[in-house]
């Protein structure tokens, strides 16, 4: 499939020098419309879709089932636009930060894609925009700043609050098997959260419900690697140490408070075995006035990869509406 890969500068107050921002256009970005209508069945007046990656700390690989939608073969080659946030993956790394919450904040995240939106010539035309996980948090962020041209949001297996993703993944826990949750316990209870013995029993329960295709798909496992062995900055800082517990500057974040701000339609995706359970998206769908909520049978966190076929026509659906 046809694509264009590219770094856009991006400077920021708290940056010691300007950061680069890796990007990759799938599709002819160029001829999307800049009209207010999207109805046209013809293809260059598709506007893209701007995929925000989760994490924080993963970078654009997993996401890339959506680059499916800019193929001749979806029917309306619509540009996908993926990109690496700063300190994951391609773009530029600051791993002199870890551990400062002053620098690796929702804001500098949300200038970032401010200013890609605006190199790449989409700020101010109509576009989609698709963030999963924290990319869907971040995704709600900008939209309850209402900025011109966002025309469509989803938010993809993403929490309205930490504090509902963490007591979600307890119930979920609170499932596994016997030996597994006396390894997970001991280990935290030791202060062991490093060790392979609770990496392992982490991963019996990503297998159940971050992703449930087996074996992982490698694009998957390319954007695991990044946050857990080349620069673990990022997920360290905002998150901490645990899949089961939130000890990083995102613990107390909510947006619970501000979601009625969004005026855009707006499509809910999680998957049945999803650590974002339902109870993690209701917020989103009580207060957003134009929403929809589909739930993947057979889903995990990683809808894209457990149910890639259905996942890709819902959210095509949505878009073509």
């Amino acid at each position: 499939m046809a694509f264009t890969s590219g770094t856009v500068e991006f400077a920021h107050p708290s940056l010691p020098s300007p950061a680069q921002t890796w990007y990759r256009v799938y599709g002819d970005l160029s001829s999307s419309s800049s009209s207010s209508s999207s109805s046209s069945s013809s293809s260059s007046t598709q506007p893209p879709l701007v995929v925000l990656h989760g994490g924080p700390g993963y970078c654009h690989n997993y996401m890339l089932p959506l680059a499916d939608l800019a193929s001749p073969s979806s029917g309306e080659e619509r540009p996908v636009v993926l990109y690496d946030q700063i300190g994951n993956g391609l773009s530029s790394h600051y791993p002199e930060k870890r551990g400062d919450a002053t620098f690796w904040t929702v804001g500098l995240f949300l200038a970032e894609l401010e200013n890609l939106l605006a190199k790449l010539g989409i700020a101010g035309r109509q576009f989609d925009l698709l963030g999963h996980s924290w990319g869907g948090m971040l995704g709600a962020e900008f939209a309850v700043t209402r900025p011109t041209g966002l025309r469509r949001l989803i938010l993809s297996n993403a929490p309205a609050a930490v504090s509902l993703w963490v007591d979600s993944v307890a119930r979920l826990r609170s499932t596994l098997p016997q030996e597994v949750r006396d390894v997970l316990d001991r280990c935290e209870r030791e202060d062991r959260l490093d060790s392979e013995e609770y990496e392992h029993a982490t991963v019996e329960f990503l297998n159940r419900f971050g992703c449930r295709t087996q074996p992982w798909p490698a694009d998957l496992i390319d954007s695991i690697v990044w946050t857990t062995e080349k620069d673990t900055t990022v997920a360290s800082t905002m998150l901490g140490r645990s899949e089961f517990f939130v000890e990083g500057s995102l613990k107390d974040w909510t947006i619970v408070d501000r979601i009625a701000r969004i005026n855009v339609p707006t499509l809910l995706i999680n998957g049945e075995y999803d650590e974002a359970q339902d109870s993690t998206l209701e917020p989103f769908f009580q207060a957003i006035d134009k929403v929809k909520w589909v739930t993947l049978a057979g889903a995990g966190h990683c809808a894209q990869f457990d149910a890639r076929d259905k996942y890709l026509d819902v959210v095509k659906g949505f878009l073509q509406l």
